[in-house]
């Protein structure tokens, strides 16, 4: 048997994982591979017969090849399979190694993984890889979290691995227990917006504007040379000019409308209501993949009300695209805002101590949503500490001002039409919400006493009241005189009816 010792193994030869793992031995670190389909195992043997690389078939010869503490990643589907990996392993495994998850894994899982191998004595890391099989071969945005020590060992071949943007490894230590899954959670679902996003651009750009293919194709090319600079618009500025090889058809106008999900955006809009913190950009492109499912419904409702919105003329011309470029541009800020906010709340509420700062900086390379505005959006939360929401910074206030106007009236346009945009939509009024000083939900506080004795606070008085609606009193709370009359003081009843409404 080889007894060569190898640095680095990872358990899941799929394509991901060969890709890392070769980008691994890429560096100069010896990379170890095993996974129970004998063709990824090849595959990998041939791929790296001229690096230090080797794929081996069971789980006990790839342990004894690695040097210790060994150091194991697994790319293998979320959920069950991951455990069952684990307890696999673990009979194999000494004192101190460390175990590396990279999948998508969910963060209360990362959480219940995390305690139970600490009492295995075994490290543990819930690792975000984001890039796609591309990024894991050239280098992907790393976020690790979970044992401190294990990531000062693993550091040197992550910081190695991962993308760079001047000269800085996209990687850094996330925190403790599940933080390196949740940020990756919540960078998905800002993936969820973006994507979202860009498509209501596009379904405008064709439907309001009556642009083809290849005339949208340059316009995205054009924006992503700008700072709507992104992976996003880049890759859908090549969708958009990609024909059918040997015909003039373009591929886009052939794939069927309905849009897949495999859970992390949705993950992360449960997360924001449990945490109390809106998303609502998010949120509308979960929804928008959810609708789209129900494709034959779409079909026959389209016939029923096909008349309902006039004839009306194309706009077109450089005013309606660039109005469209700074509605996805305003689209964008909105949605990294929303994904930035609900971090930091997660940061206090889970302690995870996160650096909101250094999560920007290792998003702006190798991952799905790197954009040119994450530069910007560092230095927001690198030059202010504890800061809220980021739309009322000086990196980002004016322009979301400037942007507005463009927004109102392209959705004014796309309604006028029936084009439907979901998204840009949420993102106005999520901006209109947060620079509105007062909202109607005195009224719905109003509702709640009614029907439910839920009370409520007042403006020109503090204290907490309840109001007998039906017999026009109004009761405080704390004070035991019991006047009846409008505007008068009374006991608090006990609050009952519908908890929680």
């Amino acid at each position: 048997m080889d007894q060569q010792l190898y640095d680095f193994g990872m358990i899941g030869l799929g394509v991901m994982g060969r890709n890392f793992l070769l980008n691994v031995a890429d560096d100069g670190f010896g990379a170890l591979g095993t996974d129970i389909n004998e063709e990824s195992v090849s595959a990998l043997n041939e791929e790296g017969k001229d690096m230090r690389v080797k794929g081996v078939a069971t789980q006990q010869e790839f342990v004894q090849l690695l040097s210790k503490p060994r150091k194991i990643m697994l790319l293998v589907p979320a959920g069950s399979i991951v455990d069952k990996v684990i307890e696999g392993l673990l009979p194999l495994l000494d004192k101190d190694d460390i175990i590396i998850d990279g999948g998508n894994s969910h963060y209360e899982d990362t959480d219940r993984r995390y305690a139970y191998l600490k009492t295995k004595n075994i490290r543990f890391l819930g690792t975000g890889v984001s890039g796609g099989a591309k990024g894991a071969r050239l280098g992907p945005s790393i976020m690790p979290g979970g044992d401190r020590s294990a990531w000062e060992d693993v550091k040197p071949i992550l910081e190695t691995v991962a993308a760079k943007v001047n000269g800085e490894p996209c990687v850094t230590y996330i925190g403790e227990s599940s933080s390196g899954h949740y940020v990756k959670m919540v960078h998905n679902g800002i993936e969820y917006g973006l994507m979202q996003l860009i498509a209501e651009a596009y379904d405008i750009l064709k439907r309001v504007g009556g642009m083809s293919n290849d005339d949208m194709s340059a316009l995205f090319s054009k924006w992503n040379d700008g700072r709507l600079n992104s992976y996003l618009v880049e890759i859908s500025a090549n969708i958009l000019k990609y024909r059918i090889e040997d015909t003039d058809e373009h591929l886009l106008d052939l794939i069927l409308d309905k849009a897949k999900q495999k859970g992390t955006g949705k993950w992360t809009s449960q997360s924001a209501m449990d945490l109390g913190v809106p998303i609502p950009t998010i949120d509308a492109a979960v929804t928008m993949r959810a609708i789209s499912a129900f494709k034959e419904y779409r079909q026959d409702n389209s016939k029923l009300y096909k008349d309902i919105h006039p004839e009306m003329p194309e706009l077109t011309g450089p005013g309606f695209a660039e109005s469209v470029e700074k509605a996805l541009y305003f689209g964008f800020v909105t949605c990294y805002a929303q994904g930035m906010q609900l971090l930091a709340e997660a940061s206090k509420e889970m302690k995870y101590d996160l650096d909101l700062e250094g999560i920007a900086r290792i998003w702006r390379g190798g991952c799905i949503i790197r954009a040119e505005m994450l530069e910007k959006i560092r230095h927001a939360y690198g030059t202010r500490e504890g800061l809220f929401n980021m739309m009322a910074t000086e990196e980002f206030r004016h322009d979301l001002f400037d942007c507005r106007e463009s927004v109102v009236e392209l959705l004014h346009q796309a309604n006028e039409r029936g084009v439907p945009a979901m998204c840009l939509s949420t993102s106005l009024q999520y901006f209109e919400v947060f620079r509105s000083e007062r909202l109607p939900l005195n009224m719905v506080q109003a509702q709640r006493d009614y029907f439910g004795s839920h009370t409520y606070e007042r403006t020109d008085q503090t204290g907490v009241f309840h109001t007998a609606w039906d017999a026009r009193s109004i009761h405080k709370a704390g004070d035991e005189t019991d006047r009846t009359g409008p505007g008068e003081a009374a006991t608090l009843k006990p609050s009952g009816g519908a908890k929680g409404q």
